[in-house]
């Protein structure tokens, strides 16, 4: 796998649109971040999933998933290793970083570009 394949599944998930976080590509549904691919020079995908989820990633695929060093990783952020995944690991990785994000979004509500209910639940005019 690589960069192009990590996109084409990214954007094949329901809602899933391509952005950009710090001049890195990104990708979103209902408008978060849910996979970057800020890492790709390196050969890596990132994916945003639980502490837990990503323990079990790791686990059980450890030369596919690894843990990015710092407080992100601490939070969830992983990597995927784009030479080493299959297309099936690949795009349950990606399904799952969506699936945690979609669920995230309906928990807290979405952020409208303009305005209505912040996650933090305060109103916020168009950005």
């Amino acid at each position: 796998m690589n960069a192009a394949d990590f996109r084409r599944i990214a954007l094949s998930l329901e809602g899933a649109e391509e952005g950009s976080h710090m001049g890195a590509p990104d990708f979103r549904v209902d408008g978060r971040i849910f996979a970057t691919l800020a890492s790709e020079r390196e050969g890596y995908g990132n994916l945003m999933l639980t502490p837990e989820q990503q323990a079990d990633f790791v686990n059980e695929l450890p030369e596919v998933f690894v843990r990015i060093k710092g407080g992100w990783g601490r939070m969830g952020m992983t990597h995927i290793v784009l030479a080493k995944a299959s297309e099936d690991v690949l795009a349950g990785a990606l399904r799952a970083a969506w699936k945690l994000r979609v669920d995230k979004n309906a928990r807290v509500g979405k952020k409208t570009k303009t305005g209505g209910k912040t996650r933090r639940g305060r109103f916020k005019l168009g950005e």
